[in-house]
């Protein structure tokens, strides 16, 4: 891979001294998607509240728009640090396909499948795309949903899909083979709007599938067990448009608390629900941070130089592999050395080749990473391969002698709302170039 200073699409970082002031998370990007997903099961206007300003959010807006749908952003509110409301209107009668062109720039574009089969009967749909770190097959997405009745068929790159008899989508039991989160909420979409009772068990228990279901059941959808390893939908034979506020982003929130292991000083996340990260926060704590709740959000503070920590990424409510960018970025300059282990997704330690470009000293082996920590990293150009990557990238350039200069930022504009901007009202020397 080609490393270098060129082109315009970067993040410059340099050291600074310890991090100070208060953050918000903004709403959850792995909610939002699934909830605009979400819109087109009932014909009229809906209004979903925090929708971050990301470029994923952009893509789903096309995916829905090449549906025949409507989506647009109103202005913030004078003072308010949310976003606008997104607002999408949803017509009576869809064009039930998601082309190529825009499910290829992200896999989560796969989650329309679902929707549109329960409103259609029929859908056409790219295979998806996403961030480069594995192959994700959408056997699970198609299986859950041929147990519902419907047909598959694979053409130049398109999954064909037709509900048998030309009839609703029928309740079935699902026993995924895997906790996807993605998978989850796919059939919860199609089972909101099927004929009878669905069963999922082995289920998602991510706070996002939470958050979706919650706004389903203000669609008029009845949902039982969100949260929990088994869900049951009770499937209307229509849903109703609604407003719903989409739950705060726990990845991002713990993107920020892991600048302050970084750069240490004391950093608020006002919007962060430690209910969704208490697994992470424990690790924060036992690599020596103080993470404390407060009326005031969620705070993390540090001095000093961190300790090592093993980890292990798991389904929620285990470590988020999601998560796993920024501890191996953390354990990089820890005292101590540090085993993490990706149980989830083969291809996620790309972007360990860039932190050892900036002195890290790791080693990895299969699906296991053995970081021993050095005092200090050095400024280095990198890149990113994907979007937590990316992310990572920038922390470590917190915590590096010199410059760090970030290729390819345009990455994490998929997950962070001005990520830059955010970082440099803490006190932090970035800059997006």
């Amino acid at each position: 891979m080609e490393h270098g200073w060129s082109g315009t699409d970067r993040f410059v970082v340099r050291s600074c001294g310890p991090l100070s002031g208060t953050v918000r998370a903004g709403g959850a990007k792995n909610s939002a998607l699934k909830l605009m997903a979400a819109c087109l099961l009932a014909e009229g206007r809906h209004v979903l509240v925090d929708v971050p300003r990301i470029t994923d959010v952009d893509i789903m807006a096309d995916v829905l728009r090449a549906t025949g749908a409507t989506v647009d952003r109103l202005p913030a509110r004078p003072g308010s640090p949310e976003p606008g409301d997104l607002v999408i209107d949803v017509p009576r009668d869809l064009h039930p396909e998601a082309p190529y062109e825009l499910v290829e720039r992200m896999r989560a574009s796969v989650v329309v499948l679902g929707p549109l089969l329960a409103r259609c009967g029929r859908a056409r749909v790219s295979m998806p795309g996403g961030d480069d770190f594995g192959h994700r097959p959408i056997d699970m997405h198609l299986s859950g949903l041929g147990a519902m009745g419907v047909e598959f068929d694979t053409v130049h790159g398109y999954v064909e899909g037709t509900v048998v008899g030309g009839g609703p989508l029928v309740g079935a039991h699902v026993v995924l083979e895997y906790p996807s989160h993605t998978v989850t909420d796919n059939l919860l979409m199609a089972a909101a709007l099927s004929k009878g009772t669905t069963v999922i068990d082995n289920a998602a228990r991510e706070p996002e599938v939470l958050d979706l279901a919650d706004a389903l059941r203000s669609m008029g959808a009845v949902v039982r067990g969100a949260g929990t390893s088994r869900i049951e939908v009770e499937g209307a034979a229509e849903l109703h448009p609604a407003r719903h506020r989409v739950v705060a982003d726990r990845v991002v929130a713990a993107t920020f608390l892991a600048a302050a292991g970084m750069a240490g000083g004391e950093v608020v996340v006002s919007d962060a629900r430690v209910e969704h990260m208490e697994m992470l926060v424990r690790k924060l704590r036992d690599m020596g941070l103080q993470v404390e709740h407060g009326p005031d959000g969620l705070r993390a503070t540090h001095t000093g130089r961190i300790r090592s920590v093993d980890v292990s990424t798991l389904p929620y409510p285990g470590v988020a592999t999601d998560y796993k960018p920024f501890l191996v970025t953390m354990l990089s300059v820890a005292e101590g050395v540090g085993i993490v282990t990706e149980n989830l997704f083969s291809g996620r330690f790309r972007y360990v080749d860039e932190l050892r470009r900036m002195g890290a000293d790791i080693r990895t082996e299969g699906h296991h990473a053995v970081v021993r920590g050095v005092e200090r990293l050095s400024g280095a150009p990198v890149r990113a391969t994907d979007l937590r990557a990316g992310a990572a990238l920038v922390l470590a350039g917190l915590a590096a002698e010199g410059e760090t200069v970030v290729a390819d930022a345009h990455h994490v504009d998929r997950g962070y709302d001005d990520f830059a901007g955010k970082l440099r009202a803490l006190g932090a020397d970035v800059q997006r170039v």
